[in-house]
């Protein structure tokens, strides 16, 4: 599914120099820093090379950094919230008794070792039952646990203000086409693993003749994957958008009844947009040319699959051991406290986060981040006035999508209703878990061919993360980031324009990269670029996306900048706004952002110094390979080491020369936003 998806900041380090005696901080910790490293050899290092050395990689994670560090502490703060919850007797209905229960079913792993295979039998045993092809249809409309395809409500691409059914393209369990078609020597280790895998979860129900099974699921998912679409495709809006009628899509894919299946997923409808067309024909084919037996394999896959890490230990660990420890190299499951912090947190998370924001996140921290946020938004607006490359007509557009962000801070103004969960602490977790994800399911639906609700938030307030939405043109910074090291308010405007004043001009960045600058102001799929202006918007992208490419991210293997391009066209664009903020609000008191200070590093070189430190991490190897292939992001080390060498302030900062094995030529710079 789509996944979806922060007046000047010096006014308000003003407005807290009022309020505290102490002098604002320079917000470096030097503990962070790794001087034995010549910043113009490898600035990675030297910014973060010190948290490096005392943050190490623990034996559950396969990538720890800022942002994980961060998160550890948001879970603790939820989960001494939740404990409290969960250690007194709590009125049945209430959301305290929600909380609590999925907190104590997830806890309760004995349980779970009595009731065995049994939570999952039911639906196995209805699988084993479909005695036809004819029931497929209905079959796959009501199921949650498993399907080749998904369904989701979204904003319509082309009419914004209403919502529309989508479809995307699904039954692959290793979620990435890469990991079923490439063939150099890691992704075929990987294919071996997951057969493995596959064949020992068989195992553990009780199946016979486990490795034919593990041959069926490889060879159909294989199949269905081989049909879909690349990550790099799937960053084209336009050719994922098909909007159809129910009638257009049962002529495309015959296969399936349509008007059955809607019925059956409570989500009849006129119309929908069906994401990837070549996909859901091979859906159709598949149903139509292999045999009952082997689809039905492929389902009871996919239960287990989806349920093993809600069962015994048995199952956990098989989980475990290919998804966690195969695939990303961790050594160990995280603690079972965090898996039921984070099982709380996807099951109720607005609710807890009402909780969060209530004991951790003041109210006037809020205002505060608001002007910061306009500032920033200022400052964008002044760099595409000045953009030699971009037309006058282009340029009024762009402002005036500027202008209309809708901008989310905190937490939401309204909350979730979670009146109709019904969390039953007599049935097995697993259980509890189909309910909760069928509420998850009932909620999306709900909004189905209705005007689309603008106030409704796609992170829980204690995430540790932001997001732009093209759709409805929204920024979103929950409460959980705004803390340090992504913003300080006893710290100056160096080290904040350089970390959270980064995140706030990358997320409205992403408005106006290769994927966001195909939606117009109103969130509509339009294209409001002039011939011209769109060919040199191009042209300058390439340049970052063949950069990326050219990176060697673990030996033999490179980086995908066509993948990273939207976020790395954001990072870019997030500095270069970032910096003028700073560079705006110091010339007001008459400062240069490159002159001393009286501190070991002048303003321009903290801003630098505070923007690394956001992407300090250590990784293991088996995980820089994977999320070379699943994420669109760059590895930390080339958010920095990779962005920073496009960004003119900062060769003068540190005084990066042509010696430095960083230095990028003027003329091959990335130069957009």
């Amino acid at each position: 599914m789509k996944k979806l998806l922060l007046s000047a900041l010096g006014a308000i380090v003003l407005m807290t120099t009022a309020c505290h005696k102490q002098p604002l901080t320079t917000g470096i910790r030097p503990e962070n820093l790794d001087t034995t490293i010549v910043p113009q050899e490898d600035f990675y290092q030297f910014a973060t090379g010190g948290w490096q050395k005392t943050n190490p990689l623990g034996a559950e994670y396969a990538r720890f950094g800022s942002f994980d560090k961060l998160g550890l502490q948001c879970m603790e703060q939820v989960n001494e919230l939740i404990k409290e919850i969960a250690s007194q007797q709590q009125k049945k209905g209430t959301i305290e008794q929600k909380i609590s229960d999925v907190y104590r079913l997830a806890m309760d792993t004995a349980r779970r070792e009595i009731e065995g295979i049994e939570p999952v039998r039911r639906t196995i045993d209805d699988i084993s039952g479909i005695k036809d092809k004819s029931e497929l249809s209905e079959k796959l409309g009501a199921a949650m646990e498993y399907g080749l395809f998904a369904m989701y409500v979204e904003a319509d691409a082309m009419n914004s203000s209403m919502n529309i059914l989508n479809e995307y393209q699904a039954g692959f369990a290793l979620g990435q086409r890469d990991y079923y078609v490439d063939q150099d020597e890691h992704t075929q280790m990987i294919r071996d693993e997951y057969k493995k895998h596959i064949a020992r979860v068989f195992g553990l129900y009780g199946f016979t003749d486990c490795e034919k099974a593990a041959e069926t699921v490889l060879r159909l998912e294989t199949r269905l994957a081989t049909a879909a679409k690349s990550n790099v495709e799937l960053r084209d809006p336009t050719a994922n958008y098909n909007k159809m009628s129910v009638e257009d899509l049962q002529k495309l894919v015959p296969q399936i009844d349509w008007h059955i299946f809607l019925r059956a997923l409570n989500a009849e409808t006129d119309s929908l947009s069906v994401g990837q067309i070549a996909h859901l024909q091979e859906v159709g084919k598949l149903l139509e040319e292999e045999p009952i037996e082997d689809i039905k394999t492929l389902f009871i896959w996919q239960v287990l699959d989806g349920a093993s890490a809600y069962l015994s230990t048995d199952f956990y660990n098989a989980h475990f051991d290919f998804y966690g420890r195969v695939l990303s190299g961790k050594e160990e499951p995280s603690p079972l406290w965090k898996r039921a912090v984070s099982m709380v947190n996807g099951t109720l998370g607005e609710a807890v986060g009402q909780m969060y924001v209530k004991k951790h996140f003041p109210e006037e921290n809020k205002q505060r981040m608001l002007d910061l946020v306009h500032n920033l938004q200022k400052s964008l607006g002044e760099r595409i006035q000045a953009l030699e490359w971009m037309s006058d007509t282009t340029k009024a557009k762009a402002l005036e999508k500027l202008d209309a962000f809708y901008i989310k801070i905190g937490y939401p103004d309204k909350w979730r209703d979670y009146s109709k969960l019904d969390i039953d602490i007599n049935l097995p977790y697993y259980a509890n878990i189909q309910r909760a994800a069928k509420f998850e399911q009932e909620y999306s639906l709900s909004y189905l061919d209705k005007p689309v609700d603008r106030d409704r938030w796609y992170m829980t307030p204690q995430t540790v993360n932001a997001y732009y939405n093209p759709a409805t043109n929204e920024i979103c910074f929950p409460a959980g980031l705004l803390q340090y090291p992504f913003f300080d308010m006893s710290a100056d405007d160096a080290f904040n324009y350089g970390a959270i004043g980064v995140v706030i001009g990358h997320e409205m960045t992403h408005g106006f990269d290769d994927y966001g600058s195909q939606y117009d102001k109103d969130g509509n799929l339009s294209d409001w670029w002039t011939a011209d202006d769109k060919s040199r918007f191009d042209e300058r992208t390439k340049v970052m996306r063949d950069f990326f490419d050219s990176i060697e991210v673990a030996p033999g293997v490179h980086g995908n900048g066509g993948f990273t391009l939207g976020e790395n066209i954001a990072d870019h664009g997030g500095l270069q706004v970032s910096y003028q903020a700073l560079c705006n609000a110091m010339k007001k008191d008459g400062k240069n952002p490159m002159d001393p200070d009286g501190n070991q590093y002048t303003p321009a070189q903290r801003f630098f110094l505070a923007y690394a430190n956001v992407w300090a991490a250590n990784i293991r190897p088996e995980e820089i390979l994977q999320r070379t292939k699943s994420d669109p992001h760059s590895l930390g080390r080339w958010r920095v080491n990779g962005a920073l060498p496009h960004i003119a302030a900062w060769y003068e900062a540190w005084n990066i020369t042509e010696d430095s094995p960083l230095y990028v030529k003027p003329e091959n710079r990335v130069s957009i936003w």
